[in-house]
């Protein structure tokens, strides 16, 4: 029980100290801080496939597929909006 606190309690405080610190960047920095951010979640999704293992109790295979599926939209996005913006820098032909 107390495990399950401790991880609620770091769980809330990430989500505080997350909003805190993106609404503090500035525009200009939020595309590259994306780009860098998708090299952490293709992290998670290299975690979150091997969590799909067959042998883990089927809620935990079911919130590892949803991992991989969540992840897969932030890395795939992250790299379409890298890609408007540095199509945006390219020379016009």
């Amino acid at each position: 029980m107390e495990a399950l606190v401790a991880a609620i309690t770091v769980f809330v405080l990430a989500i505080f100290i997350g909003f805190e610190i993106i609404t503090k960047v500035p525009p200009t920095l939020h595309t590259p801080l994306m780009s860098g951010s998708n090299a952490i979640s293709g992290i998670a999704l290299i975690g979150a496939i091997i969590s799909t293992r067959t042998d883990n109790p089927k809620l935990a295979t079911i919130l590892a597929v949803s991992a991989v599926a969540l992840a897969m939209v932030n890395v795939v996005g992250g790299y379409m909006v890298t890609h408007r913006m540095l199509a945006m820098f390219s020379k016009k032909r």
